[in-house]
């Protein structure tokens, strides 16, 4: 074989996309015994986009004078370019990087693009992952650092006002994963503490010292003692008022439902309480829960707590035991969180998410979804709108459409 030529032949086809467009381009190639070496196809408002990379067989001309001819017969556009060998880019520093905006605005995509290409990365591939209700762009991006690419697409999510995450695009991301949620203000919108201290009338004093333990200016187990000390005397029948007024972050039982549904496992943990939590996890369906325990005689609060306070180490260690549990990896678990209490759990799982979270929480975790719709992590997982609407349609669950 002569050394000099091209090793390789790329087709691009672009024209409007039509069933047998693909077939047809795959027929005219088996004739000519080439060998595929890759493939990427698009489709975006009916236009098509097919690009084939094949090997060169021996008649080059023949096939490229074939393939013009089949794409003439489609009423499309080609080009063939000659080239050598695959693309070696993508063998190293492959990562996916997930932008989620609310709307997604061009400026947005140009920070990211940017900033890719600043860094020496490549994009291969870039796919829609949702429409609605947030936009979601996924990029598979090669010869990046994944680190040093994280940190410099958080600071233009930051100041371009949309959410980013940056993963290695390894095999966890396919397999079965723990997930480890925050209660109070992630799975669930409010504090279950100030809804309790309600019933006792002294919501706004709980609710300031809330606020700022959850900045980490005061720690977390003397600031939670002294909140609790105030609802002595609520009769144990407003726990149950207070649970019927929860309301679920939206996009949580959507998340927790289709995950279930791939073998994903659920855990819990809160500073909040079990009197709640347990009510909870039986609810939806989640397989591990922990909090801390309300103390309760002769039908009150008592002000005190029952055992060990569920802290932020607490956390991070309740997160270890529940994977060991699972039997999967710390690096296959997923923690999301919003306070200062959260950052230990946030740092001890293999992905790290600050869920409409403090600055200090954003700032430490891996990434962060500032858009309020749990449900859109699923698109950091790889998992698009229209799989989820396709699944929930299968059992009968009907998914309002969008706005026009």
């Amino acid at each position: 074989m002569d050394q000099t030529r091209p090793e390789t032949l790329l087709l691009t086809l672009t024209g409007r996309d039509r069933p047998g467009v693909t077939s047809a381009v795959f027929s005219t190639l088996s004739r000519a015994g080439v060998e595929v070496v890759d493939v990427e196809q698009i489709v975006l408002r009916g236009r098509l986009v097919l690009g084939v990379l094949v090997t060169v067989p021996r008649d080059a001309r023949r096939l490229r004078e074939a393939v013009e001819q089949t794409a003439r017969g489609l009423d499309m556009d080609v080009e063939v370019e000659e080239g050598t060998g695959d693309n070696p880019s993508r063998r190293s520093g492959r990562v996916h990087v997930t932008v989620i905006g609310a709307p997604l605005r061009a400026t947005a995509m140009a920070a990211v693009a940017g900033r890719i290409a600043d860094s020496g990365a490549n994009i291969d591939r870039i796919e829609r992952m949702a429409r609605y209700p947030v936009t979601a762009i996924e990029l598979h991006v090669s010869g990046a650092d994944p680190r040093a690419l994280r940190t410099v697409l958080a600071t233009e999510a930051s100041r371009e006002g949309f959410d980013v995450a940056v993963q290695p695009a390894d095999i966890l991301r396919h397999g079965m994963r723990l997930i480890v949620m925050d209660v109070d203000s992630t799975l669930i919108q409010g504090e279950v503490i100030e809804m309790i201290a309600a019933h006792a009338g002294c919501e706004a004093e709980v609710a300031e010292v809330t606020e700022r333990a959850m900045r980490g200016e005061l720690d977390f187990e003397e600031s939670l003692r002294s909140r609790v000390a105030l609802l002595e005397g609520v009769p144990e029948t407003a726990l149950a008022e207070v649970y019927e007024a929860v309301e679920l972050a939206p996009g949580a039982r959507t998340m927790v439902r289709t995950l279930r549904r791939l073998g994903y496992r659920f855990a819990i943990v809160s500073g909040g309480f079990t009197q709640i939590t347990d009510r909870l996890a039986a609810e939806l369906g989640i397989h591990f829960a922990r909090a801390n325990e309300l103390e309760i005689v002769d039908g009150r609060l008592t002000g005190r707590i029952v055992g060990a306070v569920v802290d932020r180490a607490a956390k991070a260690q309740a997160l270890r035991e529940f994977a060991g549990e699972v039997g999967v990896d710390v690096g296959s678990t997923i923690a999301i969180g919003d306070g200062a209490n959260d950052l230990d759990m946030l740092a001890a799982a293999g992905l790290g998410i600050a869920y409409n979270a403090k600055p200090m929480v954003r700032d430490a975790a891996d990434t962060a979804v500032n858009v309020p719709y749990l449900d859109a992590i699923m698109y950091l997982l790889g998992i698009t709108r229209e799989e989820v609407e396709a699944a929930d349609a299968a059992v009968g669950i009907v998914t309002p459409a969008p706005p026009v």
